[in-house]
């Protein structure tokens, strides 16, 4: 299983569309929406439920929130676009989020994180899964705290392998959610530091699945790459359920061991795919929006090649849409 990490201001409806014609088996999530403004039919947050039926599925529409009433009001909402699944998030670390008790919050508050769980599988039919930390300032609670989510109703769990202490520094510590899937019956899917298919392959382990988010800035392509792999594992080690690594099968092309000279050729390759996600963001942002929510990808795709930085702030520059096309396609 691959996922395609939910992250706020990245997974919109253009890179969700991006990530799923590089890699269609990939599950896409959402931007984490507010339950509160999708109960009260905000207009802004339900443009942010945009998606193509025909590309996206299956669609996971992440939420966040602490109050039940306003989690069942927008679960069904969620359920009446015609959604796969709905997500919770207790996993952001950001201030504004925790301060409010949302996110990672929930962690310190097991039997509230346990109750929005119950509200939202009690309001519809379509599975509720939820994305967490190994825990607060320790990961002794992993294990009790999602059983408590299985307990409530979760089907799935993904679990990010860093502390709410930890925010993103550090390395991401894995061996937590190897012993939560363990303990378990349902899916398990890890996620934190994967940035290519050696690394999914290296740290997959006995999950079920790996979910990517911060690797794909600049290299959709990895998710091809991880997806290639994940389809020569076709056995579990009876005992410990590992998956079994067919060496030989997983031949991995790391794309970002590129030689420099072959750089700007690959940019070139891919320009295609690039000028495809600046339109589909125009086309559903509108050109001024779309182009200027562009900028962090672009300036995440222009870089590793003789005079990529000089491309690159000149590229940010610019707001109109023909302007970007023409000025990448000179390269």
């Amino acid at each position: 299983m691959l996922a395609l990490a939910p992250m706020a201001g990245i997974t919109d409806a253009s890179y969700r569309q991006l990530i799923k014609k590089v890699a269609p088996q990939t599950i896409v999530f959402t931007e984490f929406l507010s339950s509160d403004a999708l109960a009260y039919g905000a207009e802004r947050t339900l443009q942010m439920l945009q998606y193509d039926p025909e590309i996206e599925r299956p669609f996971i529409v992440q939420i966040f929130g602490a109050s039940p009433q306003k989690f069942l009001e927008a679960c069904k909402v969620i359920e009446q676009i015609g959604a796969d699944g709905i997500d919770i998030n207790m996993g952001c670390p950001a201030a504004k989020i925790v301060s409010s008790c949302y996110g990672s919050a929930l962690i310190r508050n097991p039997s509230l994180a346990a109750e929005l769980v119950h509200a939202a599988t009690n309001a519809v039919s379509i599975p509720v899964s939820v994305k967490t930390r190994l825990g607060w300032d320790t990961t002794d609670t992993l294990i009790p705290f999602c059983k408590g989510l299985v307990d409530a109703g979760a089907k799935a769990l993904s679990v990010h392998g860093r502390r709410y202490n930890d925010k993103f520094s550090g390395v991401a510590n894995w061996e937590p959610m190897y012993a939560l899937k363990r303990e378990v019956s349902v899916p398990v899917i890890g996620n934190g530091d994967i940035s290519s298919a050696e690394d999914a392959i290296e740290k997959i382990g006995n999950l079920d699945g790996v979910m990517v988010g911060r690797g794909t800035f600049g290299n959709p392509w990895v998710m091809k790459e991880i997806s290639e792999v994940f389809e020569t594992l076709k056995e579990r080690d009876a005992e410990s359920g590992t998956w079994k690594v067919d060496v030989e099968k997983c031949s991995i092309q790391n794309s970002h061991a590129l030689l420099p000279e072959n750089r700007l050729g690959v940019f070139r390759e891919r320009l295609p795919f690039i000028l495809d996600h600046c339109e589909l963001s125009v086309k559903m942002k509108g050109e001024k929006r779309g182009v200027l929510e562009m900028r962090r990808h672009l300036s995440s795709y222009i870089k590793g090649f003789d005079g990529a930085k000089e491309l690159r702030m000149k590229v940010l520059t610019l707001e109109d849409y023909q302007d970007v096309r023409s000025m990448l396609s000179s390269v």
